[in-house]
């Protein structure tokens, strides 16, 4: 730590310093150092009865680069605090950007555990100008020091440890990823592609290194030992439609939901439910696991009578577990007519071909149902 200086109060004046003494004390440490100043108060029964609100200023002193004083009211700051002795750590000089420090105030015989760790624990405050400060409006009631140890001789002295730690405002504002951005761009713009897909009757560019960096089924594609990794050739997308192959694109570079695109269906009955079970069996196919989360997250919202079979059939496929129980919880709560409505759909009929577990699940259900 280091010592700070010394302002003593007499007879409710600030006594001058004496000719061989400096005028403002400082020390060599660096800003971030532990300094402490003491404030020694001779005379106290002739300053206690100070009007409330009234201060008397410690001597300026340098600690860290920056003058500082002690403030002390004898007789509180402010009305509510009347009664009470209030001090305070003053910055006596104006700063470009307001400063941080820890502060702690106690009486000199009270300072023999006080550590680094401690101060730094205590409290915190921002120094913005001149005549700016923080400490104690209640640091000890009048009559409870004047019961106390820490009066003698009708003296007292308060120790002030602080530490300056930094500029509040001394920051980097450091802007938003906008890595999405970037990437996305070399997909529209198509600079440095170096893979090209035919789906249907599109073709799409796109770089091999983003695809294999997205999914490890791109990857095993384009850099293992299939023929796609060298093939300078348009590669064929058969089983995807080629607006939900652009959407899959969107995700990949982007990371975020596409826009729904409806390839020219827009309007049409249940085209938006179609259009996401279409992207989520492709993200299933390319292992994108967010994405694919991101579509039974929509198609959850889009759960209805009409469209339960369809979307039951998609979830039972591609191992949905909470999309297929919301579907199979669904069709447990309508009546029989319901029931019979709903497995007379074509969807229906497909499951319970591809896949009779969905209807034991499903007629398990109805038994917990009937027998609770």
């Amino acid at each position: 730590m280091s010592f700070a200086g010394v302002s003593v109060v007499a007879d409710g004046q600030l006594l001058k310093p004496s000719s061989t003494a400096p005028a403002i004390y400082s020390g060599k440490a660096s800003s971030g150092s532990w300094w402490y100043h003491l404030l020694v108060v001779e005379g106290f029964s002739r300053v206690k009865d100070t009007p409330t609100g009234k201060h008397i200023m410690g001597r300026s002193f340098c600690a860290g680069g920056y003058r500082w004083a002690l403030k002390l009211c004898p007789n509180g700051d402010r009305m509510e605090t009347a009664g009470f002795i209030s001090v305070f750590l003053v910055l006596h000089e104006d700063v470009a950007l307001p400063l941080n420090a820890h502060w702690q105030f106690s009486f000199v015989d009270q300072v023999d555990g006080h550590e680094l760790a401690c101060i730094r624990a205590t409290n915190i405050g921002d120094f913005s100008k001149s005549g700016h400060g923080w400490g104690h409006y209640r640091f000890i009631k009048r009559e409870d020091l004047e019961k106390s140890e820490h009066l003698k001789n009708d003296c007292f002295t308060i120790r002030c440890d602080f530490i300056i730690t930094q500029a509040v405002d001394t920051f980097i504002e450091v802007p938003s990823s906008n890595i999405c951005d970037h990437l996305n761009h070399l997909l529209v713009t198509k600079l440095g592609a170096d893979v090209k897909f035919e789906v249907g009757s599109e073709t799409f560019d796109a770089h091999r290194c983003v695809l294999a960096a997205r999914s490890a089924v791109f990857r095993a594609e384009l850099f293992g030992p299939m023929k796609e990794g060298t093939t300078a050739d348009a590669i064929q997308i058969q089983d995807i439609e080629p607006n939900v192959f652009k959407a899959l694109l969107g995700f990949i570079y982007t990371d975020s939901m596409p826009k729904m695109d409806m390839g020219g269906v827009a309007g049409e009955a249940g085209a938006d439910v179609l259009w996401m079970e279409q992207l989520l069996v492709a993200a299933d196919k390319y292992d994108l696991q967010r994405l694919k989360s991101m579509c039974e997250d929509r198609l959850l919202k889009h759960i209805n009578l009409s469209s339960v079979s369809a979307i039951l059939g998609v979830a039972a496929q591609h191992h949905c577990h909470e999309l297929k129980e919301a579907c199979l919880e669904l069709l447990k709560l309508q009546s029989a007519d319901g029931l019979r409505d709903v497995m007379a759909t074509s969807d229906w009929q497909h499951i319970s071909t591809t896949d009779p577990s969905v209807l034991n699940e499903l007629i398990t259900k109805l038994a917990l149902k009937a027998n609770p």
